[in-house]
């Protein structure tokens, strides 16, 4: 037994790849010293990571630039890493904007507290052939919420539920399942509710997300989820590390790199799992169907893209293209008495090019990045196909970031124009605008104090942001001459947060 539970300690410790350095056990000390459990002293290593050690950057083999960015040691032949990573967060914000207090509705406080946590359990192997192999599960915390809010699973009763009402009611879910196949020669693999190729060519660089200590700012930030609604609800349309992008199953292949260039591809048949999939056609919200009610469903996705990454003495850079298409559900055309073939419900299949470049300069004082992130076509809004008649997506994200030891400092701008509400075709266009900056303190391993400031704005003709829905007030029909659409009313936010976070 005793053999069993040091094997153990010893295979838990090597999910932070440092087993082995453990400090012997001084003499006379065993009694008080000896790990049990399952636990074990050891150095810090770097984690959380939503991927696995053998590809936690998007990259089959070991890439020399990589190693500024850390990686968990990968596992030699005939032997396996199990990982448990983790992230717990607290954040105080304090937010202000258009929709905090509507007339003759409500106010929100502006001040808030919020707490989540998420893991990251996985196993990276390595056969005696050489062949690497492994799995990855990423889980979440939902949030309780009344009816029409953000959060909605699962719905709070009526009235001024207490806390233990509300963490009652919290949840875990999944948020990526993946396995992989991967080897320096052959590439990667990877198959399930993974990454796409976009998500695996940038971990955060391109996008200049991820300064707040690995959660992203503009791309679902905890600034934005506390916030209310349409407020701060821009769409992070970049889709890197997005849940649009890497919640639905797919397989992905990323080739080896050759000096320093590299390509992947993407197939998924649909925009969900196989396994919430109808048995029969005609049913609502079926990710199945390839013609039905509902025409904004896309089905049959790819996406090729090719990456290029180099180191010159104390610059590093790098750029990437990505195109990606889908077909479109053919909206079935029965009698309006069968609720389908309804007017407006028309959609182009997707359509796009995604393209980004970054560089990195060690001045001896400190790195220095750059990046800007561009993505257009046939889109509204994050991975959304266009309803006909719309106009293109076209948006950009730049950011620029500092490193310094434990110092790391970060800003960012992106400009989203899209078609919006799709009621809308033919009378007016949304667009949006949204600015952050701030960083973190590295204050001991694996704990991260964070402060950030993030300001919003959007705007459509005709569109109420505090309602979500086309202005009061709005005659005729859209798309027509006689369509007038009522008063517009943007909407602007503003906040401050403060974090503190734990990573292992």
């Amino acid at each position: 037994m005793r053999k069993l539970l040091l094997a153990s300690a010893a295979m838990l410790g090597a999910t932070t790849g440092l087993a082995s350095a453990q400090a012997p056990t001084p003499a006379g000390a065993a009694q008080m010293m000896q790990p049990t459990q399952g636990q074990m002293a050891l150095p810090w290593a770097q984690g959380p990571t939503a991927n696995n050690n053998n590809n936690a950057y998007g990259m089959p083999s070991t890439y020399a630039g990589g190693a500024a960015v850390g990686k968990n040691t990968s596992p030699t032949p005939g032997t396996v890493v199990i990982r448990l990573n983790g992230k717990v967060e607290f954040d105080a914000l304090a937010s202000w904007s258009t929709n905090h207090q509507v007339t003759g509705v409500g106010k929100v406080n502006p001040v808030s507290f919020a707490a989540f946590m998420r893991l990251y359990p996985g196993i990276d192997g390595m056969a005696t052939n050489g062949l690497r192999y492994g799995a990855s599960i990423e889980l979440r915390e939902n949030f309780p919420g009344p009816a029409g809010s953000a959060q909605t699973t699962p719905v709070l009763s009526p009235g001024a539920p207490s806390g233990s009402s509300y963490t009652s009611g919290e949840t875990v879910f999944v948020r990526r399942a993946f396995v992989y196949l991967a080897g320096d020669n052959i590439g990667v693999l990877r198959m399930g509710q993974t990454d796409g190729v976009i998500g695996l060519f940038d971990p955060c660089i391109y996008s200049s997300q991820c300064w707040d200590a690995g959660i992203g700012n503009f791309n679902g930030g905890q600034m934005q989820a506390q916030n209310v609604n349409g407020a701060t609800g821009i769409p992070f349309v970049w889709l890197a590390q997005a849940g649009a992008e890497y919640g639905n199953e797919k397989i992905v292949y990323l080739s080896p790199q050759f000096f320093g260039l590299d390509f992947g591809v993407q197939y998924a048949p649909s925009m969900g799992n196989g396994y919430s999939a109808c048995n029969n056609a005609g049913l609502a919200n079926c990710n199945g169907e390839t013609s039905g009610a509902d025409g904004s469903r896309w089905y049959n996705q790819v996406g090729v893209g090719a990456r290029y990454q180099g180191v010159f003495g104390p610059v590093s850079l790098g750029a990437y293209v990505f195109y990606e298409t889908a077909g479109k559900e053919t909206v079935y055309a029965a009698p309006a008495a069968f609720g389908r073939g309804a007017a407006g419900n028309q959609f182009d299949r997707l359509s796009f090019i995604a393209a980004a470049a970054y560089v990195n300069v060690d001045t001896g004082f400190g790195q220095v990045a750059a990046s800007v992130d561009y993505i257009g076509g046939a889109l509204n809004g994050q991975l959304s196909m266009r309803p006909t008649g719309g106009v293109n997506e076209n948006a950009v994200v730049t950011g620029l970031l500092y490193r310094n030891g434990p110092i790391t400092l970060g800003a960012e701008m992106g400009m989203v124009n899209s078609q919006g509400s799709n009621s809308l075709v033919g009378v007016s266009q949304r667009h949006e605008f949204e600015v952050a900056f701030g960083g973190n303190y590295n204050l001991a391993p694996g704990l991260y104090l964070v402060g950030e400031y993030m300001y919003t704005y959007r705007h459509q003709g005709g569109f109420d942001f505090v309602t979500g829905a086309n202005s009061a007030g709005a005659t005729g029909v859209a798309g027509t001459g006689s369509w007038k659409a009522g008063a517009t009313r943007d909407a602007h936010g503003q906040g401050i947060q403060f974090s503190t976070v734990v990573n292992w």
